[in-house]
């Protein structure tokens, strides 16, 4: 009875999630389904599997308590075509009203079929941003009506790149509901919701795992982009006393290119591949043969090359990259020997399209990663838009991979590390 006697579900949607096996609310429906009945505008932040879809589908349904009109009421934007199939399969799940119509629009051959089944009437319309703008801008779809619209994994949204068919959408509606579902928040996505989001709750719900593994510290970089991300990896490099020893992980060959020639500009020999490609590139066969030189202080790793690396007795881990598989991940920063005395502090550069991976991990590993303020010495590259013309570069402007302004890097230790955690990681200069 939860269903009823909390959440204020009508008697007909109590029967659908009792017989679909939905016993008890989970976490994210008790604390925004209320909220969803009463009218409200919300954000809601949730892992997958928090039950997100299942979530606003019942917050529709309760809305059609008498005959519906065959006019778009809800309108439903989800990333892609799968996703608009699941959404309204989890619809006709849970819907006892057979008069209810529910139309699917995403990118397909014959945009006409779709416009038809709009003309034959439709009550709830679940579509990918870009078609059903491109229906809209037919004038196949009519929103004068629509009184909820519901954004469905929006940080998805903004990696796909589909902010301006969204935004349109929402400003192309009038008085309506608004709901947003997410995996994580970041300023991208405030971007994009802050012209049609006005003052909503934000829910958020956190599900780690109940036994949190044994892991090395960590610390969590959130950057603009790759430009800064250079910029903090080559500020840290410089600094001789504290980063004595660096494993550096990235995601392809060609992203170790572009760090090494950054680096080496400044380090020379002391940055070096694992298993380099060419014979005049600074490398080494094996981890032990980079840890057995003390002159030797940063080997980048790329993340295609498959084979495990023994990581004991190396002070510092950075991820530049996140691996495509969060397991590579955790086993990297998974404290194997925690009875040994070496510290290792593991390090990860993120950008916040980068930031639902780092959600992904955390739930897995049982432990969130504490956030760190980056340097104030630090050089925040700008994005430069493709439309934006060309200009002269200025010589006197920093490069990436200065990382720096006129202060020397050897007094710019502003990395937010603890005094205690600090003196830990100069024992280390022996490496």
């Amino acid at each position: 009875m939860v269903w009823f006697e909390k959440l204020k579900l009508n008697k007909q949607l109590v029967r659908s999630v009792n017989e679909a096996g939905f016993t008890n609310p989970k976490e994210l429906q008790l604390k925004t389904l209320t909220r969803i009945v009463g009218g409200q505008d919300i954000i809601a932040i949730g892992h997958e599997g928090s039950g997100k879809t299942t979530t606003y589908v019942l917050g529709v349904l309760n809305r059609f308590n008498y005959a519906p009109e065959g006019v778009p009421r809800v309108l439903v934007l989800v990333p892609e075509k799968d996703q608009v199939l699941g959404v309204i399969e989890q619809f006709d799940r849970l819907n006892k009203n057979k008069s209810i119509k529910i139309v699917g629009l995403y990118v397909a051959p014959g945009i006409e079929a779709q416009m038809d089944a709009l003309a034959d009437g439709a009550d709830i319309v679940v579509a990918t941003p870009d078609r059903a703008r491109a229906i809209y801008l037919k004038l196949g779809l009519n929103l004068n009506k629509v009184d909820m619209f519901v954004v469905d994994d929006a940080d998805q949204m903004v990696k796909k790149g589909l902010q301006l068919p969204v935004v349109e959408l929402a400003n192309s509606i009038g008085k309506s509901q608004k709901l947003v579902f997410t995996e994580v928040m970041h300023s991208k996505l405030e971007k994009m919701l802050d012209p049609f989001m006005k003052s909503p709750a934000i829910i958020e719900v956190e599900a780690l795992s109940e036994e949190p593994l044994l892991t090395h510290p960590q610390l969590l970089y959130n950057v603009p982009n790759f430009g800064t991300k250079l910029n903090l990896l080559n500020l840290f490099m410089y600094d001789e006393e504290l980063f004595t020893k660096t494993v550096v992980f990235v995601n392809t060959r060609a992203t170790a290119d572009k760090l090494y020639k950054s680096l080496h500009s400044r380090l020379r020999q002391a940055v070096a591949f694992l298993n380099p490609q060419f014979f005049d590139t600074n490398g080494y066969k094996t981890i032990e043969d980079f840890k057995a030189d003390e002159k030797a202080r940063v080997l980048i790793v790329a993340n295609e090359n498959e084979e495990v690396i023994n990581l004991g007795g190396i002070p510092f881990l950075i991820h530049f990259d996140l691996p495509a598989e969060k397991e590579t991940f955790i086993d990297r920063i998974t404290n194997h020997t925690p009875d040994s005395d070496d510290e290792t502090m593991a390090i990860t550069f993120a950008t916040d399209l980068e930031l639902s991976a780092v959600k992904k991990i955390e739930q897995a590993s049982g432990k969130k990663i504490p956030v760190a303020a980056l340097p104030d010495d630090l050089v925040i590259d700008k994005d430069i838009k493709k439309e934006d013309k060309p200009v002269k570069p200025n010589p006197d402007a920093p490069i990436v991979g200065a990382a720096f302004h006129e202060k020397k890097a050897a007094n710019s230790k502003t990395y937010n590390f603890s005094s205690g955690q600090k003196a830990k990681m100069n024992n280390k200069r022996k490496h």
